[in-house]
C-alpha cells in the first residue's frame, strides 16, 4: 500500500474523537465513524463538541453496504474489542491496516488472531488528557500516537500511517522498540489510572502530593519487576521518564479509569491489575499492590 485514502474510527470516546477530528479534516468525505444505527442517530441529533467546537463526523452504519477501508482505528475499551472486531469485518479488505489505541498489552494480539492476514500496528496514546462528558470532549494537550511494528513486520503499513499522520497533522512518534514502549505505557496505566480511580484524584493530586505520587510509583515498580522477568527490561529510569509527562498534564484532567468510576461504567481493571496478577503468577513475581487494587476497583465498580 503506497498511501491511505480512506480511514475509519470505531469507538467515539474522548481520545478517539480528538484524533478523528484531524483525520476527518484531512480526508474529508473519505473518513467515517463506524457505529450502529442507534448511536448514529444520537450523534446526529446531538452532535459532538470538541474543545467547544461543534464537530459533525461522517458516519457509516455497521449493517449497510460495506467496502474495504484502508485504515481502521480502534478507540473502544478492552471489554468492547470482541464486539468491535465482529462489527468491522465487512470493512476489512486484504490490505486494511488495523491500528488499536487501547490501554494494555493484549489488543494487538487479539486483532492479529482475528485478522491473521492483515497488518496490525502496535500503538498507544501518550500525553493526551482528553475527557468526555455526555457530548462534550475537552483536552488541553493532544499528546501523540506512538506506533510501529515488531521485528519490522509491516514496513509498508507503518510508512503509510506515518504519511497520513504527517499530512493530517496528527502528532506521532515511531520508536525503535515499540514493544518496550507498549510496556512503558502499560506501566503508566497500571500506576496512575488505577490509583487515581481509588483516590478519586485528578492529575493535580499526583503533581502536588508526594505520597500520592509515591504510591503510584510503587505500583509502577511491580510492572518494572514483571517486565524484567518477561525479558522486556523496564527499569527505574522508565518511571522517571513519566514524571515530566505527568507534570505537563492539566491538573484538572482525569484518567479514563477515574472517569469510568465517576460515571458508573465498567473499568479496564481486568486488563491492568488483572493482567498484572496473571503475569505475576506466570513469572513468579509478587504483585501485592496490584492484587489489592484489583479487589478494591472491583468493589468500586459495584458501588
Amino acid at each position: 500500500m503506497s498511501d491511505i485514502r480512506t480511514a475509519a474510527l470505531i469507538g467515539l470516546g474522548a481520545i478517539g474523537a480528538a484524533y478523528a477530528e484531524r483525520l476527518q479534516t484531512h480526508l474529508k468525505e473519505d473518513f467515517h465513524v463506524l457505529a450502529d444505527e442507534g448511536r448514529i442517530t444520537r450523534y446526529k441529533d446531538h452532535g459532538i463538541r470538541i474543545n467547544g467546537r461543534e464537530t459533525r463526523f461522517r458516519y457509516k452504519t455497521l449493517t449497510g453496504d460495506a467496502e474495504p477501508i484502508d485504515l481502521i482505528v480502534f478507540g473502544v475499551k478492552n471489554d468492547q474489542l470482541d464486539e468491535a472486531i465482529d462489527c468491522v469485518r465487512p470493512f476489512v479488505g486484504p490490505e486494511t491496516i488495523l491500528l488499536p489505541l487501547l490501554n494494555g498489552i493484549s489488543s494487538e494480539e487479539d486483532l492479529k488472531a482475528a485478522f491473521p492476514d492483515n497488518p496490525v500496528l502496535y500503538a498507544m496514546c501518550v500525553g493526551i488528557d482528553a475527557q468526555r462528558k455526555e457530548r462534550d470532549i475537552r483536552y488541553s494537550k493532544l499528546g501523540q500516537i506512538t506506533f510501529g511494528t515488531r521485528a519490522g513486520e509491516y514496513p509498508e503499513a507503518e510508512a503509510a500511517v506515518e504519511q497520513l499522520f504527517r499530512e493530517a497533522d496528527v502528532p506521532y512518534e515511531i520508536p525503535d522498540d515499540i514493544w518496550r514502549e507498549m510496556w512503558w505505557k502499560f506501566m503508566i496505566n497500571v500506576g496512575v489510572n488505577q490509583t487515581s480511580s481509588v483516590l478519586r484524584a485528578p492529575y493535580g493530586i499526583f503533581q502536588t502530593i508526594h505520597s500520592a505520587r509515591s504510591w503510584m510509583e510503587e505500583v509502577m515498580k511491580e510492572v518494572v519487576q514483571v517486565s524484567q522477568a518477561a525479558g522486556v527490561g523496564l527499569n527505574d529510569r522508565d518511571i522517571a521518564r513519566f514524571r515530566p509527562v505527568l507534570d505537563s498534564l492539566s491538573p484538572e484532567g482525569k484518567t479514563s479509569m477515574l472517569q469510568d468510576i465517576e460515571q458508573g461504567r465498567k473499568t479496564e481493571v481486568e486488563f491492568l491489575a488483572g493482567k498484572m496478577v496473571e503475569l505475576g503468577e506466570k513469572y513468579g513475581v509478587p504483585v501485592p499492590e496490584n492484587e489489592h487494587l484489583l479487589k478494591v476497583i472491583r468493589i468500586l465498580e459495584k458501588m
